[in-house]
């Protein structure tokens, strides 16, 4: 089963792509890519891929490290 989901804000476009059925590596995939922009965050289109392995990776240490107390 074939699974694509996005979510888009202003600067930035994120897409998780999933195949359970996919045994080959790098077949579950993030993409964090940039939009254009114009103004003070202004930046180039790029974008960055990583495995959903790597992303529970980042999002482990965001949860970790960006709680509340450390945001405000």
């Amino acid at each position: 089963m074939i699974l694509n989901k996005s979510k888009t804000t202003q600067r930035f476009n994120f897409t998780v792509s999933r195949n359970s059925t996919a045994k080959k590596a790098g077949s579950n995939t993030l993409t964090i890519g940039t939009n254009p922009s114009e103004g003070q965050y202004s930046s180039p289109t790029s974008s960055l891929t990583m495995t959903v392995k790597e992303a529970r990776v980042l999002n482990s240490f965001l949860t970790t490290y960006l709680d509340d107390e450390m945001i405000s």
